[in-house]
């Protein structure tokens, strides 16, 4: 998978870990591996500015996406290993798309992970999982939608977790050299 980080935030951010973030998401929900997603991290008055824009909302959000190919969420949450289809013909496989672009604020997000007592890249890496599944469709407009978002991302973000500490463990057992 293709995942373009742009850092225009003017603040120091873990851009692998975002990538990493980005692409275990993608995979677990088996976006074709060809797809292409751009992530890119702005200051507050540009999030500002894109917020009133595209939303009609002042002051700066905290993610923002736009998505450009039209794709169809799965069926109903999983992590499971069946493939979702964004085909409309069950049994296909996927085809690449260009995703779109979620937009991160680090200072929004920065003031989130204060009040929530957990690191700055915990909450990017939340709000980078929340943007890229508003871009596949995901929405939490209605109580039945939010709990189908807000289950399957932390569902991601638990699945994330777990593999990071698996590599962080193996990092650890290696000796010297």
């Amino acid at each position: 998978m293709s995942v373009d980080i742009a850092n225009e935030s003017g603040t120091s951010v873990d851009e692998i870990a975002l990538a990493g973030i980005a692409r275990h998401v993608l995979g677990e929900l088996h976006i074709h591996p060809l797809a292409e997603l751009s992530v890119l991290l702005v200051d507050e008055k540009v999030m500002a500015d894109l917020h009133e824009r595209w939303m009609g909302e002042p002051g700066p959000a905290d993610v923002l996406a736009f998505p450009m190919d039209e794709l169809r969420p799965p069926g109903p949450p999983h992590l499971s290993g069946a493939r979702g289809d964004r085909t409309g013909q069950e049994g296909q496989d996927p085809s690449p798309a260009l995703l779109g672009d979620v937009v991160l604020c680090p200072q929004v997000a920065a003031e989130q992970a204060r009040e929530a007592r957990h690191t700055v890249g915990d909450e990017l890496e939340l709000l980078c999982t929340h943007g890229l599944l508003h871009l596949l469709g995901y929405d939490h407009g209605d109580a039945e939608e939010h709990a189908a978002m807000f289950g399957l991302q932390e569902q991601l973000l638990a699945s994330w977790r777990a593999t990071k500490e698996l590599r962080i463990d193996a990092e650890g057992q290696k000796g010297p050299g």
